[in-house]
């Protein structure tokens, strides 16, 4: 029974976590997913380079992923790099590729005291050896901690991994060893990145941007979506309490009716 309170926070100032208002942890979404944008545009406002905003950011998904912890969320699905962002600077991609590897070095020792475990959802394909080695390292020091499942989506793209599940699907009937009458969701959703975690159940979006930006596509179905005008480096813990609050508004009906909308 989840009826106990908890919250802790981190000081933006230090690396002491203050007690702040008790939030229920009854209905807590399992899996948030968040798309964190917005960094670009923080650096911008302070005519800054772009890279001193996904440096900030960082700082975020640091804070992000202890309140998480602490709420008891099981899974935190961040969408840390798309397969279409590519296209930027180079200085600017080089940059990314290498915030992975700050951050873990960093932040690793916590994450195996809090019982996370990392993971990560995307094409290993053009990722640079380093960024790998850094995922590849998280992974194996975390990978028999129970707790929250910090899962980063880099080099992801909801359109190709959907692709690949169709191909899969179709070598299996192509080769008589699955019948097109018999295919169903499940044999989708067990080829996609995401098998084995639940589906999200939140997904936010950081920086007054409406749309999902080719993230997962098919595993968003019947998430409560929560947009916020606050860009990703100024979203804080009081942000994500707040999606949450109103997350645990919303009547979830999976295309059925619940509560009053049943009379």
């Amino acid at each position: 029974m989840f009826n106990k309170l908890i919250k802790r926070m981190a000081d933006s100032s230090s690396e002491n976590r203050q007690p702040l208002l008790s939030v229920s942890t009854e209905e807590i979404p399992a899996h948030i997913a968040i798309i964190m944008d917005g960094n670009g545009r923080w650096a911008k406002k302070r005519s800054l380079p772009r890279i001193a905003g996904h440096h900030e950011g960082m700082k975020t998904v640091r804070k992000i992923t202890r309140l998480a912890s602490d709420l008891g969320v099981s899974v935190l699905t961040l969408y840390a790099f798309s397969t279409e962002n590519w296209k930027r600077p180079k200085m600017e991609v080089d940059f990314l590729m290498r915030l992975p590897e700050e951050f873990l070095s960093t932040f690793l020792p916590e994450l195996i005291e809090e019982n996370v475990r990392v993971e990560m959802m995307g094409y290993h394909d053009n990722l640079p050896s380093h960024t790998l080695e850094a995922i590849r390292k998280a992974k194996e020091a975390t990978k028999n901690n129970t707790g929250l499942v910090l899962n980063f989506a880099l080099n992801y793209g909801s359109r190709s991994e959907i692709v690949d599940a169709v191909k899969d699907i179709a070598a299996q009937v192509a080769a008589g060893t699955l019948d097109v009458a018999s295919i169903t969701e499940d044999h989708i959703s067990e080829r996609l990145m995401t098998k084995g975690l639940p589906e999200p159940d939140l997904l936010i979006r950081t920086s007054g941007e409406v749309r999902l930006s080719n993230f997962m596509l098919w595993q968003l179905a019947y998430t409560e979506f929560w947009f916020t005008d606050t860009l990703w480096p100024d979203f804080n813990e009081g942000s994500l309490l707040e999606a949450i609050e109103n997350y645990k508004q919303r009547n979830r009906r999976y295309g059925g009716l619940k509560g009053e909308d049943a009379n």
